[in-house]
C-alpha cells in the first residue's frame, strides 16, 4: 500500500520548502563534483567557492535595494545552487572575475530584475554561462586535460595562483596545460577531414565520451536518479531530452559510424547529463504541464544537437535551455490538460 508523508496533528500533508529542495539538489550534485575534482583538480572547488561568495553578496545587495528582508531569501540556498551550476560550467582555472561577471548576470539581471526567485523567465545559471561564453571566449577555452591524460594536475596552491593572479607558476605553462574539450576536438578534426576512428585514437577519449567526462556524467546521472526518487524533479524532462538525443543520432550513426558519433558519445560528452537532470528541470523557467515537460525536453535535446553541429560553441547546452525558456510559457499554455467537462476549442 502506498504511504504518503504527513505532518503531526492535524495531519496536514508535509510539503517541500524551497530550502529543502535546493539542499537536496546540492546534495545530488556532490558525487559529480567529487568526480570533477578527481579528474580536473581542486580548481573546481575554488570556482565553486568564488562563485558562491559573489552570489551571496549580490543576493544580499539586491534584497537590500529591493527593500526585502534578508531572511528567508538569503538562506533558501537558491543563490548557492546557481553559483555551483555556473562554476561546473567554466574551466577549473578560470580567473576569479569570470565568476563575478557570471553572477552579476545570473543574480542581478536574470533573477532579481525579474522579481526574484519564482519570477525569473530564464535559468539564472545558464544566463551567467551564456554571458561569459560570448564575452570571454578565450578564458572559456582553457580546460585542463583530465587525470590519466595530463602529465600532472595543478595542486591547490598552483590553482589558487592561477585563479587569482591569472599567472601560472614557473612549472606550468598555459600552452601545455590547457586543452580543448573532447567535443571541440571532434568538431575541429572532423572539419579537417579526419574520421571518427582516427579521432577516437586520441588518449583523451574513453569508452563513450571524453576520458573523465563520461565518469563525471555517470555520477551526475546518479544524482539525477536520486532527485527522481525523492520526486524533486519531473521525470519527463530528462527522459525526453536524453531519449531525443539517442533517437535522433542512431540513424546517422548507423548510416556512417566514421562520420557520425555513437549516440552515447553525445550523451556522455559535455553538459548533456548535467543539463538533463539539473538545469532543464528548473521548475521556474521550465514547463509545468506533463505534455509541456515532454516538449521542453525534446526541444532542449534537438537544440543541443543543432548547436553542437552548426554553432561556434562546442556544447551549446546553455543556449539550448535558454531558447526553450523563451517558449516554455507558450508550451504550457497549449499543453494544459483539459478540465473534465471543458469544451474543446
Amino acid at each position: 500500500m502506498r504511504q504518503f508523508a504527513i505532518a503531526p496533528a492535524p495531519y496536514v500533508p508535509a510539503h517541500n520548502s524551497v530550502q529543502r529542495v535546493m539542499a537536496l539538489v546540492l546534495l545530488a550534485l556532490v558525487p559529480g563534483i567529487a568526480a570533477h575534482v578527481w579528474f580536473f583538480g581542486p580548481g573546481v572547488l575554488i570556482q565553486i567557492s568564488v562563485a558562491t561568495l559573489f552570489a551571496l553578496l549580490l543576493e544580499a545587495a539586491m534584497l537590500r535595494l529591493r527593500e526585502r528582508p534578508l531572511k528567508p531569501f538569503i538562506t533558501d540556498l537558491s543563490a548557492p545552487l546557481t553559483a555551483v551550476l555556473f562554476a561546473l560550467s567554466v574551466p577549473p582555472l578560470a580567473p576569479w572575475w569570470l565568476a563575478a561577471v557570471g553572477m552579476i548576470a545570473a543574480i542581478v539581471f536574470a533573477k532579481h530584475l525579474y522579481g526574484g526567485l519564482g519570477y525569473n523567465l530564464f535559468n539564472p545559471a545558464m544566463v551567467g554561462v551564456a554571458v561569459v561564453l560570448i564575452g570571454f571566449p578565450l578564458e572559456m577555452t582553457r580546460w585542463l586535460a583530465p587525470e590519466g591524460v595530463a602529465v600532472a594536475t595543478p595542486g591547490l596552491a598552483d590553482s589558487l595562483c592561477a585563479v587569482f593572479t591569472g599567472n601560472l607558476p614557473a612549472a606550468w605553462q598555459w600552452d601545455t596545460l590547457a586543452q580543448a574539450t573532447p567535443l571541440d576536438t571532434i568538431r575541429r578534426l572532423a572539419n579537417a577531414g579526419r574520421t571518427l576512428s582516427e579521432i577516437r585514437g586520441n588518449p583523451m577519449f574513453g569508452d563513450f565520451g571524453g576520458r573523465g567526462w563520461e565518469w563525471i556524467a555517470n555520477f551526475y546521472a546518479l544524482g539525477g536518479l536520486f532527485l527522481l526518487y525523492k520526486r524533486i524533479i519531473p521525470w519527463q524532462v530528462p527522459v525526453a531530452m536524453l531519449g531525443t538525443v539517442i533517437v535522433l543520432t542512431v540513424p546517422f550513426w548507423m548510416s556512417d559510424p566514421d562520420v557520425h558519433p555513437f549516440p552515447l558519445q553525445h550523451v556522455f560528452s559535455g553538459a548533456m547529463v548535467l543539463g538533463a537532470f539539473f538545469i532543464a528541470t528548473d521548475p521556474v523557467s521550465g514547463c509545468t504541464t506533463p505534455r509541456g515537460r515532454w516538449l521542453f525536453g525534446i526541444g532542449a535535446g534537438v537544440l543541443t544537437l543543432v548547436l553542437r553541429r552548426w554553432s561556434s560553441f562546442p556544447d551549446g547546452m546553455a543556449f539550448a535551455v535558454l531558447l526553450m525558456n523563451c517558449v516554455a510559457p507558450w508550451l504550457d499554455m497549449h499543453s494544459r490538460p483539459r478540465i473534465y467537462g471543458e469544451a474543446r476549442h
